[in-house]
Parts: structure tokens; C-alpha cells; sequence
């Protein structure tokens, strides 16, 4: 933050190289859960005017969006300095001799949103977060719980039927500490009957038809517990089922280490006061910093998550996998300070 401009701005979320088009598209992306977590440790930190800064450039880019005046904050935008109207990343591409955007970055999803309500919670900036908990009501609250948000561009970007456990949870989380009981208990409703007795822990949540995404998620299976609507068996049997050597996988699809999620399971395993297997990930973690101070975001050079992008925005294109690169990631950092500072930004109390 300090080598940044004054004033309110975002971090970039990752330190890319040019391998591949991965750092092509991430070279300039502040993404909101990124920024709003960073901002969250640093407050943990005692840190409150770096965090602040965060925070204030999150509600500038909510009431200056270039297009949207309804409360919603979009899933990215331009590190640095921020600016009115908030400027969303990009890069110059070569071969159309245009400059374009990502559709996942321009979209808005309930989790970020949340996560951006959290910090200007622990900030005392009630009015942006009753803003954005306001637009979630209205245009992303389902029958059971609330949908994932809106992929794409604007004016009609893809509403996402999806519904996730844990954007949900992060809603709980969000909504409970901003007082709005009645919509935490909502999304809290969708996460509890998200549990698996037959795999004793929790489903990533629902496909757009309706039907259970079974796949084990590691911040399915542990954000729960964190925000006390989950268990510790199940947060347990969800780090021992993705268990890698010194960490933990994105998911039951990953072959290799996710640090952030590594990162977030030593908050949850020290809740635990299982002290031996949190040592053992604080090292993992120790060994995965990089040299400009941000922890990496895997061990492996490539990791799979199980999981697509987005869907595709072209007919008879497949979407993308979401895939992690071994790249320094403001996201890992921030969990693992948390981590060490044993502060769990989840808590509903």
C-alpha cells in the first residue's frame, strides 16, 4: 500500500509473469474478495489506515461505476490508484488491435459483494455495506438462500442460477454482522441443508437445474465452521479428505497444495486446537513466500480446481477450467496473516 499513490486504492491481486494468458489478463486485476480480505488483516493488523484506504476506494468504485448505479460492486478492478468512474482491468490485445476485458471480472457475485460488506463492516462504513446487502435482496435472493450473481458485460449481463455454500456462507457472515438477521438467517437456511451425512461434510452447493454440486470444496468444507453454522467434524473431515502432504487442494479435483486455502484451514485447525497439523501447514506456507513478500498461490506449478471460469458467452465454445498458477497472490498473504493473527473475519458475532 505504501508504494502506491496516496489516497484510496487496490492491490494487485496477483505479481504475474508472461508465461502464459493467465498473466496476461491478471497483470493489472484487483479483485474485490482479494482487496477486501487484505484490508481485513490489515485492520486485524492494527493497521487501520492502509485498511481504510481499501475500504474507501471499494465504496468509491460502488457509487462511480461507469454504468451500474444500483449498489453492486462488479468481481474486479484496475490496481492502484483508484478513480472515478472505477476503471475495470484489461490488456491490449494484439491481434484484434483492441483493448478488452474479462467477462468474469466485469461480472458481480454474491461472494465478493460479501466480502466487501465485511470489511466496511470492521470499518464502521455501514452505509456502502447496507447498500450492497440492499441490491443482493433484490436481484439475487432465491427461494433458498441466494443465486451466484451475473456473469458478462453490461447492459444484459448472465444472470448465474448457480448457488453456492460458500458464497452463502460468506452472507451469513456479511449480513449477521451488519444486523440484518432475517437475510443471514436466509442464506444460513441454504448452507445447513447443504451438509452431506453420507460424506460428512458439505456440498459445494446447487447446479442451475436445481441439482446437488457434490464436489468437496475446501472453502465449502470449512467456512462453515468458521462462521459458526458449520461443525468441526465436518470442517475436519473436509481438511483430511483434500490433505496433500503439508496442505490442502482447491477441491477433491486437485492433485497439489492451494496455499490460500492451506492458509485458511490453519485459522480453522487452531480453533481446533489441533496444533500439530497447524504447524505442519504454517511451514508449507513459510516455505511458499516469495520475494516480494506475497505467499504464492500454489506449490505446483499449475493447479486444478474442478471448476470452469464461467460459462461461455459463445455458442459451441467450451468454457474455460479455473485453473491456479504458481504466482504471488495478495489473497494467500492475507489469510495467512489472519491465520497468525488467529483473527477470523467469518465470525457472525
Amino acid at each position: 500500500m505504501e508504494k502506491l499513490p496516496p489516497g484510496p486504492a487496490l492491490l494487485n491481486s496477483y505479481i504475474t509473469g508472461s508465461e502464459n494468458d493467465f498473466d496476461i489478463t491478471q497483470a493489472n486485476a484487483a479483485y474485490v474478495y482479494d482487496n477486501a480480505l487484505a484490508g481485513l488483516a490489515l485492520h486485524a493488523a492494527g493497521l487501520a489506515a492502509p485498511a481504510r484506504r481499501i475500504g474507501e476506494a471499494l465504496a468509491i468504485a460502488q457509487a462511480h461505476d461507469r454504468f451500474y448505479t444500483d449498489g453492486r460492486l462488479r468481481n474486479a478492478y484496475m490496481a492502484g490508484k483508484m478513480a472515478a468512474p472505477a476503471k475495470l482491468p484489461g490488456w491490449w490485445d494484439k491481434g484484434a488491435n483492441k483493448w478488452d476485458e474479462d467477462p468474469y471480472q466485469a461480472g458481480s457475485q454474491t461472494g465478493p459483494v460479501a466480502w466487501a460488506m465485511l470489511l466496511w463492516n470492521a470499518l464502521g462504513m455501514r452505509a456502502p455495506a447496507q447498500r450492497a446487502g440492499a441490491w443482493i435482496n433484490a436481484q439475487l435472493r432465491a427461494p433458498n438462500g441466494y443465486y451466484g450473481g451475473f456473469y458478462g458485460f453490461e447492459p444484459s449481463p448472465l444472470k448465474l442460477t448457480w448457488q453456492s455454500t460458500e458464497q452463502n456462507t460468506d452472507l451469513v457472515a456479511a449480513f449477521g454482522q451488519l444486523g440484518d438477521g432475517a437475510s443471514a438467517a436466509h442464506a444460513a437456511t441454504f448452507v445447513g441443508g447443504m451438509f452431506n451425512p453420507q460424506s460428512g461434510s458439505f456440498n459445494a452447493g446447487l447446479a442451475p437445474d436445481g441439482s446437488a454440486n457434490t464436489l468437496l470444496a475446501a472453502d465449502a468444507g470449512i467456512w462453515p465452521y468458521l462462521a459458526h453454522i458449520g461443525f468441526e467434524a465436518s470442517a475436519g473431515i473436509a481438511i483430511h479428505k483434500l490433505l496433500h502432504g503439508g496442505g490442502i487442494g482447491f477441491s477433491g479435483a486437485s492433485r497439489g497444495i492451494w496455499l490460500e486455502g492451506t492458509a485458511f484451514a490453519v485459522l480453522a485447525l487452531k480453533t481446533m486446537h489441533n496444533s500439530a497439523l497447524a504447524h505442519q501447514f504454517t511451514a508449507t506456507l513459510a516455505a511458499n513466500v516469495s520475494a516480494n513478500g506475497y505467499l504464492y498461490a500454489t506449490v505446483a506449478p499449475e493447479l486444478s480446481t474442478g471448476l470452469t471460469i464461467g460459462p461461455s458467452l459463445q455458442a459451441g465454445v467450451a468454457p474455460k477450467p479455473f485453473l491456479y498458477y504458481r504466482r504471488p497472490a495478495l489473497s494467500t498473504t492475507a489469510w495467512a496473516a489472519l491465520a497468525s493473527l488467529g483473527k477470523n473475519p467469518l465470525r457472525t458475532g
